[in-house]
């Protein structure tokens, strides 16, 4: 009997442009083998060490969870990793490239088999959790009958008769005669339960409802949105404060932070994304030392690029001075920029320490830093700028102070809660074999670079308006990233079920997945849509208290209103494209989309028609109605049964490369 082959579940998706996708071509069939000679190196150098021995208890618990019942199925499980938390919009790092080893840790198989259970019991091939009494009230049956996840199962058929009989699955003798009727469900044991799996999986007949997708897909991304929206509310926190200042420092930290992101953010966010194939291969392969020697490696790079940009920044004012028509708001940015100097290093370890936990399928650290972090931001500003008095200087230190919080509360949760088993000290090898590393890491630092590029020219572009202009730019970016945090949590869940399903050869389910999460995008961007029309005269006061800004900003939000139905789109479809192994469509869609139709219609609305800001962002609108209609489309047309091949052949690939390296 068949059956279903593991498949690395797609974490991470991405729904801002991935404009350099056409460059990862080469780099996806290469990083594997670079990936894995670096780890070849390092375990030759640390063949004196135990590196090999830490996994023994964890596999030996695996081994006996699984005994008795093969290799395990495909892995349905959410495991987000290799987000970008920038200050502008987040982004997601290209998927690990084919040859990554999946995590199969005893938490992984358990969330999975749970999965598994559920999909069982929704076919009608496993006996429901609960029993259903005998006297229903008519308010309980029709909540069941419209929210029930369970597969609606035709009159003429018995509950369990059919679908036991096309899996091959002797009935068990606890089985009723009767349908609907368990007075006391029989529990399946481990190897009943993956015996009628594998066979559902080889006779195709598993499906899946809408209600059961959507309550997946919540379970998923509920967690995601709080944890963006958490560490948005830095970026949030620090405007709104500076709002308060005035006009002309509102404007110049949107310089400062435009600056920031494509001189220092973006390359240190890219470059770390090679520690979502590293880790990951180093703690799936065994080694779980190394996971920590490749966080190391990565962060004293990363403080090393941080000198010449520091000396960038400390001369920014000048730099910034010749390209924008307003000599004081570009020396304010100088002077928010020289202070933010003092966090970069705290940005660094932040974003190669958060690559350390998620290897290890600590997804919940980083939100449990930010639920300490992101209050903690709050009061430093309040106590730096009104307390302490430092005004404008004062809402850089905050920054400051969370930058290097954060990472200081990740180390906190490593050390005393859970991490700690990838950790083997400082080590002076982490000052070698740095050339592959970085041959791994360029990819995707131009990747990130060019997301992040495409936005923030529309501030660049915002400074010739004046400083009016600029001040009301600061606060559309920010209302409008708000709320993109909520539609891309989404999208990560929605590419991470999709994956999943294709992986276990489930493709109608798979459809069903993406049709709900269309629908959920849909509503996502109405409700988006619906407060930013309805709050467009008081949304500008939060952040600022210059009327011509707000007037401006107010003038604005319609247009960035209407783009909310397609933002959300466009981040689902993409999401959706990644979870079938379609993402270089998306790459090459967005590509396009912004800079040959999007920029040039912002810039030729904007100057040409004379429509300034609300020119910029019209621009940004049609691009985006274009990405998410070609994204559509596509899905619409794509061959399901397809990917589910692919992915099959990919895994079989996949699996050989794991074990040629262990």
């Amino acid at each position: 009997m068949s059956r279903a082959l593991p498949i690395k579940a797609k974490s991470c998706h991405d729904r801002v442009l991935e404009s350099s996708a056409f460059l990862s071509s080469s780099y996806l069939s290469s990083s594997p083998i670079i990936a894995q000679e670096i780890l070849a190196r390092d375990l030759a150098q640390c063949l004196d060490d135990t590196d090999g021995e830490d996994v023994g208890a964890e596999e030996d618990v695996i081994s006996e969870f699984d005994d008795g019942l093969g290799t395990h199925g495909a892995l349905l499980i959410s495991r987000p990793a290799g987000i970008a938390y920038g200050t502008l919009r987040p982004i997601l790092a290209a998927d690990a490239p084919p040859g990554t080893p999946a995590l199969t840790g005893l938490k992984d198989i358990v969330e999975s088999r749970n999965a598994e259970r559920s999909l069982l019991r929704d076919n009608h091939i496993l006996p429901p959790k609960h029993a259903r009494p005998f006297d229903e009230s008519v308010w309980k049956r029709l909540y069941r009958r419209l929210f029930s996840t369970k597969v609606p199962v035709p009159s003429t058929d018995d509950a369990f008769g059919p679908p036991l009989s096309r899996v091959s699955t002797k009935a068990l003798e606890s089985t009723p005669l009767l349908p609907h009727e368990y007075l006391e469900p029989h529990t399946p044991t481990e190897s009943e339960t993956q015996e009628r799996w594998d066979a559902a999986v080889a006779a195709n007949i598993l499906k899946t409802t809408w209600q059961r997708e959507a309550k997946t897909l919540t379970q998923y991304s509920r967690a995601l949105i709080v944890t963006f929206l958490l560490h948005y509310s830095v970026t949030v926190t620090s405007v709104f404060t500076v709002g308060r200042i005035g006009r002309m420092e509102l404007g110049a930290v949107s310089l400062a932070t435009m600056t920031a992101n494509i001189t220092c953010y973006a390359p240190v966010q890219g470059l770390s994304t090679c520690l979502d194939t590293l880790c990951a291969q180093a703690y799936g392969s065994g080694h779980k030392k190394l996971v920590g020697l490749q966080l190391q490696r990565m962060t004293y790079l990363l403080w090393l690029l941080l000198v010449p940009i520091g000396m960038l920044w400390w001369f920014s004012g000048r730099v910034l001075g010749t390209i924008i028509p307003d000599p004081d708001t570009a020396a304010l940015a100088g002077m928010y920029l020289r202070v933010l100097i003092l966090g970069t290093p705290g940005v660094a370890a932040f974003e190669s320490g958060k690559r350390f936990v998620q290897a290890q399928g600590l997804f919940h650290a980083t939100t449990f830093v930010l639920l300490i972090g992101a209050p903690l931001n709050i009061l430093a500003n309040w106590f730096f700028v009104w307390k302490m008095g430092w005004g404008f200087t004062g809402a850089a230190s905050a920054v400051v102070f969370t930058q290097n919080l954060l990472p200081f509360l990740l180390f906190l949760y490593v050390r005393f809660i859970d991490g700690m088993g990838c950790w083997n000290g400082l080590s002076w090898r982490a000052f070698s074999n740095w050339g592959p590393m970085v041959k791994l890491a360029l990819p995707g630092m131009i990747m990130v670079e060019a997301q992040y590029f495409a936005f923030e020219v529309l501030t660049l572009a915002a400074c010739q308006f004046g400083s009016a202009h600029l001040a009301a730019q600061s606060v559309v970016v920010t209302i409008t990233s708000t709320a993109f945090n909520i539609p891309f949590p989404l999208s990560i869940a929605a590419s991470t079920r999709v994956a999943n399903l294709i992986g276990a050869r489930l493709s109608d389910a798979a459809r069903t997945s993406a049709k709900v999460a269309l629908v959920a995008g849909c509503l996502v961007g109405l409700f988006n849509m619906t407060l930013l029309s309805s709050l467009r005269f008081k949304l500008p006061f939060l952040f600022t208290k210059d009327e011509e800004v707000a007037g401006i900003v107010s003038d604005v939000l319609p247009i960035c209103a209407v783009l909310q139905i397609f933002d959300s789109l466009a981040a689902i479809s993409h999401g959706l494209l990644r979870g079938i192994g379609r993402q270089a469509i998306g790459g090459y869609t967005n590509l396009f989309s912004y800079y040959l139709v999007a920029l040039p219609v912002s810039f030729a609305t904007g100057w040409r028609l004379g429509w300034k800001l609300e020119g910029l962002w019209f621009g940004v609108t049609i691009g985006l109605v274009v990405v998410s209609s070609v994204e559509l489309w596509y899905l619409h047309h794509a061959d399901w049964q397809q990917a589910v091949d692919e992915a099959e052949s990919r895994m079989r690939s996949d699996e050989g490369q794991r074990i040629e390296f262990k």
